[in-house]
């Protein structure tokens, strides 16, 4: 797989290529039919596959302050992205200049100049060039012009909503994380690194926790969730609490996860936190007798929670199959 960051890295297939195009915020199941069947199309016809996308996020440039939260970085985009294999994976620095030009201007210069694009594989409500003007009948019409073929997707149908990242960032920021799996093929994760934090988890109370410094933009709604943490390749039960610590008085949005029965020290290392369900909201307690209560409370929770087999989640970036896709 050819990993590129601009069209002057690539030279064009000889045999051509069939392209896929699109931000793919989240890899959802949607993005996920996308980049398969243009994967499928390419081998079928001998061509090269190619998945082009962008960063930043044409939002974030286009909008700036006012674009929500992303559901992926742009690094673990690519890592989702790259598990379905395209030969060639592109990501295009988006600019004003970029998103000046015309749906024909784009065309001829990155997919048919640039890629040699035979055939492209596009979503149900997918449209590109300046004002979005480039819809599916401008994209026919274009490709009998420079001779490639365009077959659009129908949208992605599970428990009876199109999925989208819209929809996926509102289940998130609500703290519905179970009901995200399928749309997404997998739990919705944040990582980052473990530092040291104010330590009241296991000096104070007993639970020692992992504090993440955190970089993703999304969270779920503040609250205890049951949880499994992905550190060393290894995959472990826990409890997480996303919020403000309301009884210790602080401000700052933190996320700290409780390994259950786990000892080891982790600080500096990149964890995984996979939100498996929520369990409650977060609350401000009397005291700190009161809080350990809730805390065992929690954890008891959790461990019934994460007993179920649905709840497993593998070492490393995989995709689970969801029978309700339609």
């Amino acid at each position: 797989m050819i990993i590129a960051k601009s069209i002057n890295e690539i030279v064009p297939p000889e045999q051509g290529a069939c392209v896929t195009i699109g931000n793919f915020d989240g890899v959802h199941k949607g993005h996920q039919k996308l980049i398969r069947s243009t994967c499928r199309k390419s081998r079928a016809n001998g061509l090269s596959s190619v998945v082009v996308t962008f960063d930043p996020h044409p939002m974030r440039v286009l909008v700036n302050s006012k674009t929500p939260p992303f559901i992926t970085l742009t690094s673990q985009k690519l890592e989702l992205i790259a598990l379905h294999e395209p030969d060639i994976l592109l990501t295009l620095n988006f600019t004003r200049e970029m998103a000046a030009l015309s749906p024909e201007e784009f065309i001829r210069k990155y997919l048919v100049d640039g890629l040699a694009m035979k055939e492209m594989v596009v979503g149900y409500d997918y449209a590109l060039g300046k004002g979005r003007s480039g819809n599916y009948e401008t994209l026919l019409e274009l490709g009998r012009k420079y001779d490639y073929g365009v077959e659009r997707l129908d949208p992605v149908i599970i428990n009876d909503a199109v999925v989208s990242s819209s929809r996926i960032r509102d289940l998130v920021s609500e703290g519905n994380v179970w009901d995200v799996r399928p749309l997404l093929g997998r739990f919705y994760q944040v990582r980052g690194e473990v530092v040291h934090g104010m330590n009241r988890g296991g000096r104070l109370l007993g639970f020692p926790t992992a504090n993440i410094k955190l970089e993703d933009e999304l969270f779920p709604k503040k609250g205890v969730y049951a949880i499994r943490v992905e550190v060393d390749g290894k995959v472990l039960p826990g409890v997480a609490n996303i919020g403000k610590n309301p009884t210790f008085g602080n401000e700052a949005l933190s996320v700290e996860a409780h390994i259950l029965d786990f000892t080891e020290d982790i600080y500096g290392k990149d964890i995984r936190v996979h939100f498996i369900q929520r369990i409650r909201s977060e609350k401000k307690f009397n005291g700190l007798d009161e809080l350990k209560e809730r805390i065992a409370i929690d954890i008891n929770l959790a461990r019934e929670i994460l007993s179920y087999p649905e709840s497993q989640v593998r070492p490393g970036l995989h995709l689970i199959e969801s029978g309700d896709e339609k």
